[in-house]
C-alpha cells in the first residue's frame, strides 16, 4: 500500500513577487528550499492565506540568501506582493516507511526569515 504524506512545508511565507509574464512557477530562495529539504523542480502545492487560493506549481531556485518567494505565470494571478503562503511537498511512502517519517516544517516570519523548524505539528487542543 502506497499512502501520500506531507514531506515539507513553508509555513507563512510572504509573497516578494508576482510575475505574471515569467515562466511558471514558484521562484523559492534556495536557502529556504534547502531548509525543508525541496528539490528544485519539485511539484509543490500552495495555499494563499490572504485569499483561500489553492494552486499546484513546481519550485524553481531563487538566489540563496535574497529570501525571494515569487509566484510567476498564470499562478500569479492567486498571489499578490504581501500575500501570505503555505508551500507544501508531499511523498508517497509505503507502510513500512510511515512509522519512520518525519516532515519537515520551517516557519518564517514576514521578512523569509526561519523563525523555528519542527517535524510535527502540535496537537490542536479543543
Amino acid at each position: 500500500m502506497q499512502l501520500t504524506f506531507l514531506k515539507a512545508k513553508l509555513h507563512r511565507a510572504c509573497v516578494t513577487h508576482s510575475e505574471l509574464e515569467y515562466e511558471g512557477s514558484c521562484a523559492i530562495d534556495g536557502k529556504l528550499l534547502e531548509a525543508a529539504g525541496i528539490h528544485e523542480y519539485e511539484q509543490i502545492q500552495i495555499y494563499n492565506v490572504a485569499n483561500g487560493e489553492r494552486f499546484t506549481t513546481y519550485a524553481i531556485r531563487a538566489e540563496d540568501g535574497s529570501n525571494i518567494i515569487s509566484v510567476n505565470g498564470a499562478a500569479a494571478h492567486k498571489a499578490s506582493p504581501g500575500d501570505r503562503l503555505i508551500i507544501c511537498a508531499f511523498v508517497t511512502l509505503d507502510a513500512k516507511e510511515v512509522e519512520n517519517f518525519k516532515p519537515t516544517l520551517v516557519y518564517l516570519d514576514e521578512n523569509n526569515d526561519i523563525t523555528h523548524m519542527r517535524h510535527a505539528i502540535p496537537v490542536q487542543a479543543a
